[in-house]
């Protein structure tokens, strides 16, 4: 019973660590997927090992009871043989030695080494870490409460995975170390309702209720912490904060009821904590709300004149001759600014091969620093990328051509081709691909000017999230494989298109693939003239 009761908790371990790396690709963490294989197969072997040497123990064990058994009962009358006299002899000075080696030999030895060799791939504490603040990006952007992570109720999932009271409480513990208040309330109560359901959990009630109830008060809400502490008080009256709180809340309380003319407290509200239950703190992004709503489908603009002015055409590229036996069907998905999306842009077979390429390579997604142009990781931007250059493959040096011949315009200039690889909670928050006249310095290295335009390759489909959205025009543009959409940055004055601001949302369920061609202003003088007024 204990090797299983040992087995089981190390495969629930594994289960978890692996399933909280959202934050990470996809595509590598099949990787690990295959590497926990591995080791529960090495794991079973180690149990295997384990059980044949308790079964020779046990036969041991057996055998000697049975003996010291009647030899115990008459000691002198069993020594009289001398056959037992010798067996004695023999067991203590030889059987007993052999039994003492056997007890100590190690079966983990080869389950504690394969350990060792794949502990170097195993995410570490900030990747952990990351992975539950997605889970917490997703809840705030599709408005998911925590039991329908914690249970799996999650749209368009093939694979149930659910959460315990244990788990909940680590997310709801991390969000308070991070002075998330907010977070620390929704899962420390779902810690708490799955507890009170009768849910088994190594952690304390009063530990859940100590956390719950300080983050409630952060929360301003004082009659349901002084409800929360009371409760705490009554499972665990010597709790070293508990009395303290409890005292130090009630008389906040009675001095807000004095402040307002009142001396009779109003019940604690009874209703279960939701998410609505308290307001989300501001944080640094103003569009916060609109960027969210869309990103849920909520607050299109797209209104019947607009849709009026959206046509789908053949786009055979200025008569370019690599289009004309077979245009590109482009179809309008805005008008203004004016956003296309064309189809077939990529086969299947050359989107296998783009990811074959990019897989090796990808690693924590970059952003350009405005001031220095240097490219750095940002918390903003949460995906996995690799940059392909044209004598990589024919495939990439034919994709890139094919984005000449769609566009008109240069890309010898143009930056090579990413790959960017977002998995469960990946996103990139609201942002401009051109530099503003306060960066500069933004592609001051690349020596080719801003980036005019933005080819965007979708390479996969997504279950549920992912769409890349314009809160200032109220547009969002959802991924379907093998179509690409393209827009201007810059007016043909050179100035920056601010309506172009936009994001690419959280993925809920899914693995979402994209490849970008940021074309530059340099070789585009007669492709693309420059306009008379500021916003031609």
């Amino acid at each position: 019973f204990s090797l299983c009761w040992l087995a089981l908790k190390v495969l629930v371990f594994f289960f978890f660590f692996f399933f909280l790396q959202y934050a990470n690709a996809i595509c590598q963490m099949t990787d690990l997927i295959f590497t926990e294989r591995e080791l529960v197969q090495s794991l079973k072997e180690y149990i295997e090992a384990e059980e044949m040497k308790l079964e020779a123990v046990k036969s041991w064990a057996n055998k000697l009871d049975m003996l010291t058994h009647a030899s115990t009962s008459d000691p002198e009358g069993f020594l009289a043989h001398p056959v037992n006299a010798y067996k004695l002899m023999k067991r203590l000075n030889t059987e007993w030695s052999e039994l003492e080696s056997l007890v100590l030999q190690d079966p983990s030895d080869g389950f504690i080494s394969n350990m060792s060799v794949h502990r170097q791939y195993f995410p570490d504490e900030e990747d952990e870490k990351g992975a539950a603040k997605a889970l917490m990006r997703l809840q705030d952007t599709y408005k998911l409460d925590s039991e329908s992570f914690s249970k799996g109720k999650l749209p368009g999932v093939r694979y149930n995975a659910e959460l315990t009271v244990d788990d909940c409480f680590d997310m709801g513990k991390l969000a308070y170390n991070e002075i998330d208040y907010y977070h620390s309330v929704l899962w420390m109560q779902q810690a708490l309702r799955q507890m009170d359901l009768g849910e088994d959990a190594k952690t304390a009630k009063a530990d859940i209720l100590d956390y719950l109830s300080y983050s409630v008060y952060q929360m301003g809400d004082l009659p349901r912490a002084i409800e929360l502490t009371r409760r705490l008080v009554a499972i665990d009256p010597s709790h070293q904060r508990a009395g303290a709180n409890l005292h130090y809340f009630e008389q906040l309380l009675s001095k807000e009821l004095r402040a307002r003319g009142r001396s009779q407290q109003e019940p604690a509200d009874e209703r279960p904590i939701q998410l609505d239950t308290y307001e989300r703190p501001k944080d640094y992004l103003p569009e916060r709300e609109v960027y969210e709503a869309l990103c849920r489908g909520e607050g299109v603009k797209m209104t019947q004149k607009r849709r009026s002015r959206l046509f789908c055409r053949y786009q055979d590229g200025n008569r370019s001759p690599r289009l004309l036996l077979k245009p590109m069907k482009e179809e309008d998905e805005w008008d203004s600014p004016h956003i296309v999306r064309f189809l077939e842009a990529l086969s299947d077979e050359e989107i296998e091969k783009i990811k074959e390429l990019a897989k090796p390579n990808l690693a924590r997604a970059t952003v350009r620093d405005p001031k220095t142009g240097v490219l750095t990781v940002a918390h903003y931007r949460v995906s996995k990328s690799a940059w392909l250059e044209g004598e990589d493959d024919p495939v990439i040096a034919r994709v890139n051509q094919r984005i000449e011949d769609i566009t008109g315009l240069s890309v010898d200039t143009a930056e090579l081709l990413q790959v960017a690889n977002y998995g469960v909670g990946g996103q990139y928050e609201p942002h401009y691909d051109f530099s503003r006249k306060d960066e500069p310095d933004a592609f001051k290295s690349l020596g080719t000017g801003n980036r005019v335009a933005t080819f965007l390759n979708y390479m996969s489909d997504v279950e549920a999230g992912g769409a890349t959205v314009f809160p200032d025009i109220g547009a969002a543009i959802w991924p379907r494989k093998g179509t690409a959409v393209f827009w201007y940055n810059l007016f043909k004055s050179g100035e920056g298109d601010y309506r172009t601001r936009h994001a690419a949302c959280p993925v809920l369920v899914g693995s979402k693939w994209v490849s970008n061609k940021w074309i530059h202003e340099r070789g585009q003088e007669f492709r693309r003239p420059c306009g008379l007024t500021e916003v031609d």
